[in-house]
């Protein structure tokens, strides 16, 4: 937060910084579901819906799911919310007690910590190398389960790292969690953005009885380019569901009506424009990767899924760049955004200290002219 307090006053002050922050694309909504939003207004339908989400997206989701993922849910075991934050949030209230124990990889998006601790929850962090490829395996989470265990998140695709599970890795866990009948948060949002012709394989698809464990967390955020939108959708059991959606009616209320409109016109239409973006992160991260690893000092390993990559700074700690020693990846980051004019963000708060998370949902010239400064600021 700090780097970005920074990152966002030198940008005011007419400071020539470029930001790789992002968690978000930067390409537009496709035309056809703004234009889904627009008629929403027009049409009045502007009130209040069903506290889970309309009849209409549920299905919508479900049909998604099923030509996807190869998933059969009932509009009844999905749940709409505001945002797919608000609905892992609203897992962990259906499912944890006072003190019970959360099992989180490391690196982890950054709010799961916290909204494990706000339901009264104790994280359990377990740190997955960069040498694992940051995936947590079966060893590592069997010797971390406790009488204590509730459940544990899984962000797959990952964010920070970009790294995506293979189904062989999904199944070795899922053996673990049936063992101890542990319940698994399965966040999904980036499975739409996965490369080298890797199939994605939800952890709900496993099996009938790992499905019965898992909430699957998704939304149309990444996918579409709807982040402001609004909108995003978890699938349980029927009893999980419930309590959900009771949580939601007595919470926020329903979500956007008008959002809701919009995201069942980009579940069911054609998917080109969503391949299309993928295509084109694709092509990203195939650029920062190589480029990334060919500056002296610095290196990445090459990511899966979503827009994110890893830089490991390990080869800089002790060294002194434009008068700063480099001490930790918080160092770097306040330094490279000082004297670079570059923003990224330290891996400390991803619990993967000595990296640096770039994100490359910008454009291929933002992405040259960035690693073009590291390399200038590294050689200074």
């Amino acid at each position: 937060m700090a780097i970005d307090a920074m990152f966002k006053q030198m940008k005011a002050d007419g400071i020539d910084v470029i930001g790789f922050g992002a968690g978000e694309p930067d390409f537009n909504t496709p035309d056809a579901i703004k234009q889904a939003g627009i008629e929403a207004i027009q049409n009045n339908f502007t009130r209040y819906t069903p506290a889970a989400g309309t009849v209409e997206l549920r299905q919508a989701v479900c049909d998604r799911m099923k030509a996807d993922c190869g998933l059969d849910y009932k509009p009844s075991q999905v749940v709409v919310s505001s945002g797919a934050k608000h609905l892992v949030y609203l897992a962990l209230r259906a499912l944890v007690n006072p003190g019970d124990e959360i099992i989180l990889p490391a690196p982890f998006w950054v709010s799961y910590i916290e909204l494990i601790r706000m339901v009264g929850g104790v994280p359990v962090v377990v740190t997955a190398t960069e040498a694992e490829h940051f995936k947590l395996t079966a060893e590592k989470l069997e010797a971390a389960i406790t009488p204590k265990t509730k459940a544990i998140i899984l962000n797959n695709p990952s964010n920070p790292t970009g790294m995506t599970y293979s189904r062989e890795e999904l199944e070795a866990i899922a053996a673990v969690c049936l063992k101890h009948e542990v319940y698994v948060i399965s966040d999904e949002i980036y499975y739409g953005l996965v490369y080298d012709g890797m199939e994605f394989t939800s952890f709900a698809a496993l099996s009938p009885e790992v499905k019965e464990l898992t909430i699957l967390i998704n939304g149309v955020s990444k996918s579409y380019a709807m982040t402001g939108w609004r909108i995003g959708y978890a699938c349980a059991n029927d009893t999980i569901a419930k309590i959900m959606a009771n949580y939601v009616s007595h919470s926020t209320g329903s979500p956007v009506a008008i959002s809701q409109k919009a995201a069942v016109v980009a579940l069911n239409a054609p998917q080109d424009e969503v391949e299309a973006m993928r295509q084109s992160f694709e092509e990203r991260r195939n650029y920062i990767v190589e480029r990334m690893n060919s500056i002296p000092g610095v290196s990445c390993i090459k990511p899966e899924g979503a827009f994110y990559v890893m830089m490991n700074l390990e080869k800089l700690i002790g060294k002194t760049i434009h008068g700063v020693e480099i001490t930790n990846d918080d160092v770097f980051a306040d330094a490279f955004l000082k004297y670079g004019l570059v923003a990224v963000v330290p891996g400390s708060g991803f619990g993967a200290p000595n990296f640096v998370r770039w994100s490359y949902a910008t454009s291929i010239e933002n992405i040259k002219e960035g690693l073009d400064r590291l390399e200038k600021f590294l050689a200074e």
